[in-house]
């Protein structure tokens, strides 16, 4: 029956397979025959050539090249890096502040930043689609605060959204423009955005609301995760996977009630969810559900001093205004939120120091579990240089599991890790960061290896490969021929920095690889922390590989001999 077998054909998505007449209706090798020949159509191996320049930097005229190649080799230079912030303050008042920006323009904030507005990136934005790279638009007027100055910060001195607008101290941080200009942005992100039709959006959390907020908040959370970890060496678990520590509920029960935390009948009432201790044990993920939006957090349980052996509250003070914070955070998180989805951008959460990320990693799980269930809308961030990144990744993907969402991480091996060692040598605290640059390739490789697995049986997971690691790339291209897994479903994206590792980006974008680069803008005063970032992380990108350079100068050579040296990109 020649009309089944052309139906059978295109069912099997093979309308062009040659049909094997021999085979019977019902014998089912004929359909076996069919998948395997689908599967081998599907397992054919993607390879990209990092190495052609004409086609790495087709999008760039010659200045820029120049202006590439100035710019990396002043990130060598150790005192340029290091009072890079004095440096610009000095320029400033040298060369006043017009001229000032005209310098910068015309190399690193002109390098690593799109522009001041929304209007004024576009025709980058255009730029960078047009050659197969989509956008991830970060307004990035940041502040890098240490714990101190964010303990002093009063970003929430004002209790109205009218107060805030009006109250100069709050319309001159920088959280008031940011969400105007993401609500502004959105939309146009979303036509011109990128190679998919859903383009990104980044946020910073301390831009929502008070940081001190959010080191309250981060306190409460790995404080709760330490009680959690002892009352797991009281059960002699210790040691053991994260997800593997399961608490038995009448033992822990037990416990509490020794150690003074509340009376019988009220531990017993912690863990009477419809799920929670069913299976006699409990595991993090249940005892993290413990803190819930429904917990008031000035009411939290008291935990054990492990070093006085006392009970003290989690916190020692936590007032209704700061509650009235809290939720104001929240509400800003829920307006982004619902602009983006209703506009097709996805949400992209970056991450921020340690002291900061407990609170702002759980606030993006709240997220996720409110807007990924139909598909992935928010990412949450991972730097991969913590020694905890691991543990991180595989709850988050094992709560996303047993409740039903989209997963969606950005892994990146992480952006503040002086700042980090300098912060733990001078508090006295455990260094939070893997010992070297090895230690955090492997975790990085370790975490995309486990998310990658997850994709492959579930599809329900996400990630974006944030890194300018050419064998990171390259590793994940290998794991996902291994897995036949195709770049047009969209579960594995990359991303780079704008300005940086061009060679890998546009190659990837050219080749039908979901590729984006995160696109900094804003005024130029107010990006300098951004700037001021960006140097310390090139110089010990630009001194571990001098790659990207000779690169940009074999292009440089290529078009001099071809007659191309005034080449002007056409799209």
């Amino acid at each position: 029956n020649m009309e089944f077998w052309l139906l059978a054909a295109i069912a099997s998505g093979l309308p062009n397979a040659p049909l094997d007449p021999s085979c019977a209706v019902v014998e089912k090798p004929c359909e076996v025959d069919l998948i395997r020949r689908k599967a081998h159509t599907e397992r054919q191996r993607i390879s990209i050539d990092f190495d052609n320049t004409q086609e790495a930097y087709k999008s760039k005229d010659t200045l820029e090249l120049l202006r590439s190649l100035l710019v990396f080799k002043l990130c060598t230079f150790d005192f340029l890096v290091d009072k890079n912030k004095e440096l610009m303050d000095l320029s400033k008042k040298v060369f006043g502040q017009r001229l000032f920006e005209k310098l910068m323009k015309m190399t690193f904030y002109g390098q690593f930043v799109a522009g001041e507005d929304q209007n004024t990136i576009k025709p980058l934005i255009e730029k960078n689609q047009a050659f197969g790279v989509g956008s991830v638009l970060d307004y990035s007027v940041e502040e890098d605060l240490t714990q101190e100055e964010a303990e002093k910060k009063e970003m929430d001195s004002c209790v109205s959204e009218a107060e805030k607008e009006s109250h100069g101290k709050c319309v001159q941080m920088y959280r008031a423009p940011f969400l105007s200009q993401f609500t502004k942005s959105a939309p146009g992100n979303c036509v011109v955005a990128g190679s998919s039709v859903d383009g990104f959006s980044a946020i910073k959390m301390t831009a929502l609301g008070r940081p001190q907020f959010l080191l309250q908040f981060s306190e409460v959370l790995v404080k709760w995760r330490r009680f959690f970890n002892l009352l797991a060496a009281h059960q002699g678990k210790d040691g053991m996977a994260i997800l593997e520590q399961k608490l038995e509920l009448e033992q822990l029960q037990d416990s509490l009630i020794k150690l003074g935390v509340g009376a019988k009948s009220d531990i017993e009432n912690w863990f009477t969810g419809e799920k929670l201790g069913s299976s006699g044990t409990i595991d993090l993920l249940d005892w993290n559900s413990l803190i819930n939006d429904t917990t008031k957090i000035s009411n939290l349980l008291v935990v054990p001093n492990m070093e006085s052996g006392h009970l003290e509250p989690l916190l020692s003070k936590f007032t209704d205004e700061e509650e009235k914070q809290m939720k104001r955070m929240l509400q800003r998180m829920d307006v982004l939120a619902k602009h983006a989805v209703e506009n097709g951008v996805r949400l992209m959460v970056d991450a921020e120091q340690t002291y900061f990320q407990p609170a702002i990693s759980r606030l993006t799980l709240e997220m996720q579990r409110i807007f990924n269930r139909e598909k992935p809308n928010i990412f949450n961030t991972y730097q991969c240089y913590l020694r905890e990144a691991y543990d991180n990744v595989s709850v988050d993907v094992e709560l996303s599991r047993r409740e039903g969402w989209y997963f969606g991480a950005k892994l990146v091996r992480g952006a503040y890790m002086c700042q980090e060692r300098s912060r733990a040598a001078e508090i006295g605290y455990e260094d939070p960061i893997n010992p070297d640059y090895e230690a955090t390739n492997r975790m990085y490789h370790k975490c995309l290896e486990y998310i990658l697995e997850e994709i492959n049986h579930n599809r329900m997971a996400n990630v974006m490969v944030a890194s300018h690691n050419e064998d990171t790339v390259k590793f994940t291209l290998e794991k996902m021929n291994e897995t036949s897994l195709s770049p047009t479903e969209n579960k594995v994206c990359f991303g780079q920095l704008l300005g940086m590792c061009d060679q890998i980006s546009f190659p990837l974008g050219q080749a039908g690889f979901p590729v984006y680069k995160y696109v900094p803008y804003g005024p130029v005063n107010e990006v300098i922390p951004y700037l001021s970032r960006r140097a310390q992380e090139n110089r010990g990108f630009m001194k571990g590989s001098q790659r990207e350079r000779s690169l940009l100068w074999k292009e440089l050579k290529r078009r001099l001999f071809s007659g191309q040296l005034l080449y002007k990109p056409a799209y």
